[in-house]
């Protein structure tokens, strides 16, 4: 995602925590926050992802960035018409505390996406 957005001429300001929140991260979006900083958050989506996802909006109160059921079923439509692989969503599932409709949708289509599958719609909202 920090490559795409270097690549794409974004200038946005970015954090990418490559899939887990360690002390490193926590500690420069804790800074961040105190300095007045407000974030949106987009992850993968998958009961990992969304656990995440959960940990970070509730921390920070941060804005979901495209991490809505209609978004998620747009991806996974989006994803099948264009012959990529379909990726199993496997796991416990894990409610999505910021929106009720998300976790049905998943569980529905049982479609694991990546961040990458939005790749071109982040960048363009970083545009």
């Amino acid at each position: 995602m920090v490559e795409a957005a270097a690549d794409a001429a974004r200038r946005a300001p970015l954090v990418c925590t490559a899939g887990s929140v360690t002390t490193v991260v926590l500690t420069l979006l804790d800074a961040l926050a105190a300095s007045g900083c407000v974030f949106a958050y987009h992850g993968d989506f998958d009961w990992p992802g969304i656990a995440l996802a959960n940990r970070v909006i509730r921390r920070y109160a941060a804005e979901p960035w495209r991490m809505r059921a209609p978004d998620y079923e747009h991806l996974a439509t989006r994803t099948g018409q264009h012959g990529a692989p379909r990726l199993p969503l496997s796991g416990s599932p894990v409610e999505a505390a910021w929106d009720p409709e998300l976790t049905p949708a998943m569980e529905a289509l049982c479609i694991a996406l990546h961040e990458e599958a939005a790749l071109d719609l982040l960048l363009e909202d970083l545009g």
